[in-house]
């Protein structure tokens, strides 16, 4: 079964002012979403993993599958006007959130574009909802603002001023994060420097519980 909607994908306006992003809930089909959660890896602490080192399920491994797919890949250089033809693609995955995340950046300047699949099955909580922002440092400056619902997508053209964050928030947050770079280099650095900093959060995390 394909998990994503990309026939929804392609009726979805990109707006391009101050930098060109579009959202999409439901980008996940209906269907398919009980068979995701039940295999999203686990993930106990706070930071992104790369899916590499995670242990999941064969729906979730489908979900990938289609992510880094050649559909996935046609209908975003369609829709943003890109050749990525060539680009490798990184995904890393998340399961919580915690006191280091949600601070305004505008990414890396290797990555081409971000993608974001979010995968909580409802959001009450008033942090924790990804902003896009037209400014570096006032996290009230919004564009729009994401509940991260199962099945939402948000996606963005990585620019100098491509600022997005959210408001604290601690505990459990399912993203998924596909990003097209610009070398095999890049994914082998970025590899490294999530498990850096994930290993951060991790050691703080025990420590606080251990004080």
């Amino acid at each position: 079964m394909d998990a994503l909607d990309f026939a929804a994908f392609q009726s979805t306006r990109l707006i391009r002012d101050p930098f060109p992003y579009l959202i999409l809930p439901g980008f996940v089909k209906p269907e398919a979403l009980a068979a995701v959660h039940t295999d999203y890896p686990r993930i106990d602490h706070s930071g992104s993993f790369p899916v590499e080192e995670l242990k999941y399920g064969p729906a979730f491994a489908g979900l990938l599958k289609t992510l880094t797919g050649p559909e996935m890949r046609a209908a975003f250089e369609e829709k943003f006007g890109i050749d990525l033809e060539g680009r490798p693609t990184m995904i890393t995955a998340r399961g919580r959130c915690g006191t280091r995340d949600g601070n305004i950046h505008t990414d890396a300047v290797t990555k081409i574009i971000t993608v974001l699949l979010y995968m909580n099955p409802r959001w009450e909580a008033q942090g924790g909802c990804l902003r896009l922002l037209r400014s570096p440092s006032d996290i009230e400056d919004v564009l729009v603002e994401v509940p991260p619902v199962e099945g939402a997508l948000v996606a963005f053209r990585r620019s100098d001023n491509s600022f997005h964050g959210h408001k604290p928030f601690i505990g459990p947050r399912r993203v998924i994060q596909l990003n097209w770079v610009t070398d095999r280099g890049t994914v082998g650095r970025e590899i490294l420097r999530h498990r850096a900093s994930a290993w951060v959060k991790w050691m703080a995390g025990a420590f606080r519980r251990s004080a």
